[in-house]
């Protein structure tokens, strides 16, 4: 029995293996490259994601006196005008 040979009659060659080798080889630093400028993008918006996360910290700090000052604001115009009613009815 004869072993049938996977290729048939095609032959590759040293040369046909060495082209390829390169083009991959080109293909990876191609790649690299790209993974490279990727990687560069990732850390700006790394730094551009910590400066919006600082400045949102910041203006939920300087926001919360507001309710508060209005609260304190209505409770002494309420006691104000009680007292204004109770000295008119006195």
């Amino acid at each position: 029995m004869t072993q049938l040979d996977p290729l048939g009659p095609v032959t590759i060659g040293a040369r046909e293996i060495y082209d390829q080798l390169l083009a991959t080889d080109r293909k990876v630093d191609g790649i690299r490259g790209e993974v490279a400028q990727v990687a560069q993008a990732h850390g700006e918006l790394t730094k551009d994601l910590a400066d919006h996360e600082a400045r949102i910290r910041a203006l939920e700090r300087g926001r919360w006196p507001l309710p508060s000052l209005a609260a304190v604001i209505s409770i002494v115009s309420v006691v104000l005008a009680v007292l204004a009613f109770l000295q008119r009815g006195a």
